[in-house]
């Protein structure tokens, strides 16, 4: 049986990931600073990102998520392991992104599976994310031109 904290902890982590899709999804870049611990470290090559401290990351989001006019991100299959005031997650991302090629009348959409594993922190302002690393299932629909890359040329 479930305590009545690990039920609101369950929440709230809950919670953090729908806040981080919402602000990614919405480019309300600044939203992020209430998922992730100033010094957090986030991995996103597994599916042609870059890796480094939250703040280089955000820099890179916010510049590189230009590039593509319509995307989403939708999670599920959340699985949580606490360890007192820290936790460590799984869950899966399917992530379709609409991507204008050089040439092309129309963008492409490319999806992307993949899951998010992840180190939290039980924080004073709430649970925060310490550590973000991606774990590749596919890519579908990805132009050659870009596999392997950390963006759109």
């Amino acid at each position: 049986m479930l305590s009545l904290q690990e039920i609101s902890d369950r929440l709230e982590i809950q919670q953090l990931m729908c806040d981080y899709a919402s602000a990614i999804d919405r480019r309300d870049f600044d939203a992020l600073d209430r998922v992730f611990t100033p010094d957090a470290q986030i991995d996103y090559r597994a599916m042609g990102g870059i890796h480094g401290d939250y703040p280089k990351i955000k820099r890179w989001l916010q510049q590189t998520l230009q590039w593509f006019p319509a995307y989403y991100h939708m999670l599920g299959n959340l699985s949580i392991v606490f360890d007192g005031d820290r936790a460590s997650t799984r869950c899966i991302c399917f992530n379709p992104m609409r991507m204008p090629l050089p040439g092309q009348p129309q963008p492409q959409t490319v999806f992307f599976g993949f899951w998010y594993l992840d180190e939290l922190l039980r924080t004073p302002d709430g649970w925060r994310i310490t550590r973000r690393a991606e774990q590749k299932c596919f890519d579908f629909n990805l132009p050659a031109q870009l596999a392997g890359m950390a963006g759109p040329p």
